[in-house]
C-alpha cells in the first residue's frame, strides 16, 4: 500500500513540477535549450523513477509477494536517523555559501556515507570527492550554472578545479588536433 501512495505522490509532484517548468519564461537569444532544459530533464527522471516503482509493484503483485503479514510494534529508531539527516542537511545548507559547493558537499557526503556505509572510509571519501569534482565541472563548465565558490580561502578550491578543467580541455583539444593531422 505504501508503494502505491508513493507512486501517486511522485506522479502528482511530477505533474506540478512540469507545470511549474512550463511557467519559466523562454529567452529569444542565447542558449537554444534555454532555462527549461535541466528542469525538464529532472522531470523526465522523476517519471522514469515512477515507472520503475510501478513495474516493481506490478511484479510483486503478479508473484503474490505483497506484504500481508501484520506489522509488529513500530520501531521508532528510524526516526532518530531521519532527524539526524534533517539536522545534518540543515547544517549543510547553513555553511553552503561560506564553504562553497565543493567543500561543503564533500563534508556533507562523507558524514552521510560514514553512517550509512560504515567502515569503508576509502570508498566513502573517494566517492564523495569524485562526485563533487565531477558534478562541479558538469554544472559550472558544461551547463554554465554558477555554484557557490565559498569565502576567500575556500574559493581557491573552485579556482583550482577551474584551472584543472581548462588544462585538461586544452590537452584534449591538442590531442584531437594532433590525431586530425594524420
Amino acid at each position: 500500500m505504501a508503494d502505491r501512495v508513493i507512486f501517486v505522490c511522485i506522479i502528482v509532484l511530477t505533474a506540478v513540477y512540469f507545470y511549474a517548468t512550463a511557467q519559466i519564461p523562454s529567452l529569444e537569444i542565447g542558449d537554444p535549450l534555454g532555462p527549461k532544459a535541466f528542469p525538464r530533464l529532472l522531470g523526465i527522471g522523476m517519471l522514469f523513477t515512477a515507472g520503475l516503482l510501478f513495474v516493481e509493484m506490478w511484479r510483486a503483485g503478479k508473484n503474490g509477494t505483497q506484504e500481508s503479514a501484520p506489522r509488529e510494534a513500530a520501531d521508532w529508531g528510524h526516526l532518530k536517523v531521519i532527524g539526524a539527516v534533517v539536522v545534518w542537511t540543515a547544517v549543510y545548507l547553513l555553511v553552503f555559501e561560506l564553504l562553497g559547493y565543493v567543500l561543503s558537499t564533500i563534508v556533507y557526503l562523507i558524514g552521510l556515507m560514514a553512517y550509512f556505509n560504515r567502515g569503508k572510509w576509502v570508498a566513502n571519501v573517494l566517492t564523495s570527492v569524485l562526485f563533487c569534482i565531477i558534478s562541479y565541472i558538469m554544472f559550472v563548465k558544461v551547463l554554465g550554472v554558477n555554484l557557490a565558490k565559498g569565502a576567500s580561502p575556500f574559493s581557491l578550491i573552485c579556482t583550482g578545479l577551474d584551472a584543472f578543467y581548462d588544462m585538461v580541455a586544452r590537452g584534449v583539444k591538442a590531442v584531437v588536433a594532433a590525431i586530425g593531422m594524420f
